[in-house]
């Protein structure tokens, strides 16, 4: 399975333009609903972090959903049941690198599909789809 990959941060230089794509899928304007995200790493001088879903073996995200409503699949990475949702926010507290992102109209979390879209969008190179190894989700 291709999954979005960070592959080089340093060339980020904090255009979002992967977040107004990965909104613009959903055809919204604004930015509230990317599921990446670009930050500043504690000014510009630091650079940016861009913070993806990572699809991990073993999701923290889908293990802390009480009522099983986040599951891993091969294809699209974690895919959400929205019927099963509460909205209790227990996925995001989980995430270790605060990938689920939140749709506050809806009260329901909002994570990275795979689609791959965003990567069309960054000129920069920062990143991509590819295959990634088992020993990538331990960095």
């Amino acid at each position: 399975m291709k999954r979005l990959s960070v592959v080089d941060a340093e060339r980020c230089v904090g255009c979002q333009c992967c977040m107004f794509a990965c909104s613009r899928r959903t055809n919204s304007h604004g930015l509230s609903e990317s599921c990446i995200g670009v930050r500043s790493s504690s000014g510009v001088e630091h650079g940016f972090i861009v913070v993806a879903c990572r699809v991990c073996e073993d999701p923290p995200c889908v293990r802390a959903c009480p009522m099983g409503a986040l599951t891993r699949t091969e294809k699209r990475g974690i895919h959400l049941a929205e019927e099963k949702c509460t909205g209790c926010g227990s996925c995001a507290e989980a995430c270790v690198v605060g990938a689920v992102y939140w749709d506050s109209e809806i009260n329901k979390p909002m994570i990275c599909i795979q689609c791959g879209f965003c990567v069309d969008f960054c000129s920069h190179g920062v990143i991509e789809m590819r295959e990634r190894k088992a020993a990538d989700d331990a960095k």
